[in-house]
């Protein structure tokens, strides 16, 4: 979800003004509002759910780019390898 421009788009003075509606608004439509000074932008608001969602959805592609990248190396192990190594039993 992207922003818009025209919505999540916020100064730092009206930050200072009223920060609760403008973290109210970033939660509410799930969206990071950039905040810009002087026509520049400075920092992002997100809502902790949301960055903590994002930040989860980074490290589980960072994990599978990780596995591509292993089977492509030849380093893989079968089931039974994996269970010989951690010493597991799985009754079937």
């Amino acid at each position: 979800m992207g922003i818009k421009f025209s919505e999540d788009v916020v100064l730092l003075t009206d930050l200072k003004v009223n920060p609760g509606k403008v973290v109210r608004h970033a939660a509410e439509v799930h969206r990071p509002v950039l905040l810009t000074s002087r026509g520049r932008g400075v920092a992002v608001l997100q809502s902790v759910v949301d960055y903590e969602a994002s930040q989860e959805e980074r490290d589980f592609m960072r994990a599978v780019v990780t596995g591509l990248a292993d089977l492509n190396a030849g380093r893989e192990l079968s089931l039974e390898e994996v269970k010989t190594r951690f010493e597991l039993s799985v009754s079937e």
